[in-house]
């Protein structure tokens, strides 16, 4: 089981988008070491690149978080939305027992379970790249139509990155 992880989790992500009547591209690239690589990699900006955050409850049970790559989560504003004061980011092992992804691959199509979702308002009305579900590469994807297809809570989540 070398790469075949990697196959099936686009295989995924295909059938999940197709099933959703989300038109999607799938691009390979090189690995990059960071998201403003990956962003120049794919002539991007790093705004343009979405991060799919898998987040648990108190309960057990998860939901995704999509955040500009410019941005970080922020954990107040997320407590507000979802109605919670408890929210975690789990560790790689369980992100991926949660969503069948490895950390860095995770994306909400295809899931293992369809968790909520919750979008950065400021993903609305662009077309975004994201976790394509394998390694070495992005999915291109129309953030409205992610979000009307998912039914996605859109709300103000992010904040500006803690410089340095």
């Amino acid at each position: 089981m070398t790469d075949g992880h990697g196959s099936a989790g686009l295989d995924r992500v295909r059938a999940a988008a197709s099933e959703h009547g989300l038109d999607i591209e799938i691009r390979e690239r090189p690995a990059a070491r960071s998201l403003e690589e990956a962003a120049a990699l794919l002539g991007l900006q790093p705004a343009d690149i979405v991060k799919t955050l898998v987040v648990k409850r108190a309960d057990d049970t998860y939901l995704f978080a999509l955040i500009p790559g410019d941005k970080a989560i922020s954990w107040p504003k997320l407590r507000a939305v979802v109605g919670v004061n408890k929210l975690q980011l789990p560790d790689p092992e369980r992100a991926l027992v949660a969503t069948g992804y490895e950390r860095g691959t995770i994306v909400p199509l295809g899931s293992t379970t369809d968790w909520p979702i919750f979008a950065d308002e400021s993903i609305t009305g662009r077309r975004v790249a994201m976790g394509a579900g394998a390694h070495g590469y992005s999915l291109f994807v129309d953030a409205d139509a992610l979000i009307a297809a998912y039914g996605a809570t859109v709300a103000d989540i992010s904040q500006p990155v803690a410089s340095n």
